[in-house]
């Protein structure tokens, strides 16, 4: 049996091994609707719902909820690191008052630096579906049983790396907020302001972006004459963002 045979013998039961599917598999297993689909991709993009109401996966539900409060932790950290003079100088003419236009542009920069170096450390530490799905394509049982140890073993590595990694970040931004917070004393109320839009930011752009995805995908799998093979590795490529 060729590995082209063990793909098509292959059952996928999960919205990641949905999600990944060849196009020829999609348009064969892949029966979900529109809706299902975008629910799926809320489902491992949009942080609190991938935390705290996504289970049909197979990742860590603790290591879930570790980040979760880690991008909080960023997402104040970075909203820190944009305060400065000029800043200082706004809050002033304004005399106290939230200046939400002048706001609005350090609020996205750090939206999207927080976002992306969260996405990173999904991506390389924290999600294991592929992993897991290694061991299920296998052949026979010897070679699961295999491939299991090695997934294990680069599975803990990983985890390891992120626990290491997770306690030095909070530390550092424990000790930069503190000096920041006690230097600038004034500023406070506005970096929680921006903070939790940026924070907000974060959860609601996933309810918006997944939409590309989502209606590309249904048009290359249920078009007509079933050669959408480039317009649905397109939404395979969009679905990362």
């Amino acid at each position: 049996m060729n590995n082209k045979q063990n793909i098509q013998s292959f059952k996928p039961e999960t919205d990641y091994e949905l999600n990944w599917l060849s196009y020829e598999e999609a348009v064969k297993y892949d029966k979900r609707q529109k809706c299902d689909y975008y629910c799926a991709l809320i489902k491992s993009k949009q942080l609190f719902i991938f935390t705290f109401c996504s289970f049909n996966d197979y990742n860590s539900g603790i290591i879930k909820k570790f980040i979760f409060f880690l991008s909080f932790a960023l997402h104040y950290t970075v909203n820190a690191l944009f305060f400065n003079d000029s800043t200082m100088h706004q809050i002033n003419e304004d005399e106290g008052e939230y200046n939400f236009v002048y706001q609005l542009p350090q609020i996205a920069y750090s939206t999207l630096i927080s976002v992306f170096v969260l996405r990173l450390m999904l991506q390389l530490l924290v999600l294991t579906d592929k992993d897991i799905l290694q061991v299920k394509l296998q052949l026979t049982k010897d070679k699961a049983l295999s491939m299991k140890k090695k997934v294990l073993k680069c599975i803990i590595i990983k985890f390891t790396i992120f626990f290491i990694l997770n306690f030095i970040l909070l530390g550092l931004f424990w000790y930069y907020l503190t000096c920041f917070n006690a230097v600038y004393k004034n500023t406070q109320v506005y970096l929680i302001e921006n903070t939790f839009i940026s924070f907000g930011f974060s959860l609601f752009y996933p309810l918006i972006i997944n939409i590309f995805p989502t209606m590309i995908r249904s048009c290359a799998i249920h078009s007509s004459n079933k050669n959408q093979i480039y317009c649905y590795k397109f939404s395979q490529i969009i679905q990362l963002i």
